[in-house]
């Protein structure tokens, strides 16, 4: 049966990671928001999934924001128990460090159990199901917002398509018309017009492009200010209906995999993302026994200068895991030792503060 000193704890501690956890998510929507609404724009899908693809996302970046939420939320909630002298009351009614770790060990055990569950199965189906919406989608034109009879604006292009006719799965086509304004190499405004009698919606799944191939049509381009048109029928004729550009964020694959194929892949990429899964709520429990020791202040100590040093020792934390897992990748580093020296490392440095705040003062001699 919990005290009421491990409920009060408990509370101060589920409500600050509570918070902070609220304001990182937020952050973590806005950059989420802007990457899947640039490529939208760039018409690598339509916009009519941007939401659920963003949902899905979201819930993969978990990962991360778990346990720099915990970790924060365990410094702002004990340091504002210190600072107000709190501890020192209940250390003096003979609540000792023993005490303090025992609503800790109740609060890391269903956080470790939470990233685990995120990191080794939510996060990457979560990836695997917002590809598998995009490959759908991509694969039709109904979810590219295309209707027949309707003007529409070209995806990713600012041209314009109609089309008379559809099938229902939106990947054939009737009678065509596209016209789209481009600059041409004399750096004037040109414009271009195609017709097609039929069309079909077909997606490079590798590179992430939409194309649209249209057959047995004419193709008009030229200037409007010039009677210098060009007229050319065409037998096929491949229309993109997304910006042809590298996508520098796209997903690793081994990010995708579910967590036993891992188990059976040999390659550096697989072994690094399998020990990075494995590691995540270890992650979070060595930053939970950091912000033990760190949180500990006088009154008269800055309001946020324990936050600034905590905020260090994660980048430090989280930068040395990062360049393990590039070893791993790089093959410098065993798959087996890993991520393992970082762990221990930064539990080490938290016990040994911890035991330095509460080990017995010696008294000096006086002479």
């Amino acid at each position: 049966m919990l005290r009421i000193l491990d409920r009060y704890l408990l509370r101060e501690l589920a409500f600050g990671i509570l918070a902070v956890g609220a304001v990182l998510l937020l952050i973590t929507v806005g950059g989420t928001f802007a990457d899947v609404l640039g490529k939208v724009a760039a018409g690598r899908y339509p916009a009519s999934i941007m939401f659920p693809v963003l949902g899905l996302r979201m819930v993969d970046t978990l990962t991360f924001v778990v346990p720099l939420a915990v970790f924060l939320g365990v410094l702002l909630s004990l340091g504002r128990i210190w600072r107000d002298s709190e501890m020192h009351v209940l250390a003096s009614s003979g609540f000792g460090p023993r005490g303090l770790l025992r609503p800790i060990g109740l609060l890391a055990l269903p956080l470790a159990l939470a990233i685990a569950l995120v990191s080794l199965w939510l996060g990457p189906w979560s990836v695997r199901a917002a590809n598998a919406l995009i490959d759908e989608a991509n694969r039709s034109v109904v979810a590219a917002g295309l209707e027949p009879g309707r003007f529409v604006e070209l995806p990713g292009k600012g041209g314009i398509i109609f089309v008379d006719s559809m099938s229902s799965d939106g990947t054939k086509l009737g009678r065509l018309f596209v016209e789209n304004e481009r600059v041409g190499n004399d750096g004037a405004q040109r414009i271009d017009i195609v017709t097609a009698k039929r069309g079909e919606l077909y997606y490079e799944s590798q590179g992430g492009n939409r194309f649209l191939a249209l057959f047995d049509g004419h193709r008009f381009e030229g200037r409007l200010d010039r009677d210098d048109w060009r007229l050319m029928r065409y037998v096929r004729n491949d229309l993109a209906l997304s910006q042809d550009q590298e996508d520098v964020n796209g997903d690793d694959p081994d990010h995708a995999l579910p967590t036993p194929a891992l188990w059976r892949q040999d390659d550096p990429g697989a072994r690094a993302e399998l020990a990075w899964r494995i590691g995540a709520p270890f992650t979070g429990l060595m930053l939970l026994a950091l912000a033990l020791p760190l949180a500990r202040q006088s009154p008269r100590e800055p309001r946020y200068g324990r936050l600034l040093l905590g905020v260090l020792c994660y980048f430090i934390y989280s930068n040395t895991l990062l360049l393990a897992r590039a070893g791993i990748v790089k093959g410098q580093l065993s798959a087996a030792v890993g991520l393992w020296p970082a762990h221990f490392a930064v539990l080490a440095a938290a016990a040994w503060m911890f035991w330095r705040q509460y080990a017995p003062r010696r008294v000096r001699e006086t002479a």
